[in-house]
């Protein structure tokens, strides 16, 4: 079993930084691939990037790319989420997942962190 806690949303200014983090306990290395997806008031909830941890490779989707930055520390249990040069559009909850099948769908995803709220203003 995984459990999920995530911690650093906030308000931030558009253009500001913030970085969010995801502490795991359990069985974390049951998991390859660690992930953050977002969701939106009236919208579905998006992925956003992942980590395969096994294979070494990071997935973002189009709209993050260049700005967000996804990582892991291993010997911390703790994934990281660093955004960049933020705007009004990346407004939303952000949850971390862990799952072990594809990256990008929330269906592969069998842990769940409770989300934080992330608010940019303009």
């Amino acid at each position: 079993q995984v459990q999920l806690v995530e911690s650093g949303g906030g308000l931030v200014q558009a253009g500001g930084s913030l970085r969010l983090s995801c502490a795991a306990s359990g069985l974390t290395f049951s998991s390859k691939n660690w992930a953050w997806f977002r969701q939106a008031p009236g919208k579905e909830r998006e992925f956003v990037a992942a980590l395969n941890w096994i294979a070494h490779i990071t997935y973002y989707t189009d709209s993050v790319k260049g700005r967000f930055t996804i990582s892991k520390d291993n010997a911390k249990n703790t994934m990281y989420l660093q955004m960049n040069s933020l705007s009004p559009e990346d407004t939303a909850v952000y949850y971390c997942a862990a799952g072990s099948r594809t990256v990008r769908s929330p269906m592969d995803y069998n842990y769940w962190g409770q989300g934080t709220q992330v608010t940019v203003s303009s």
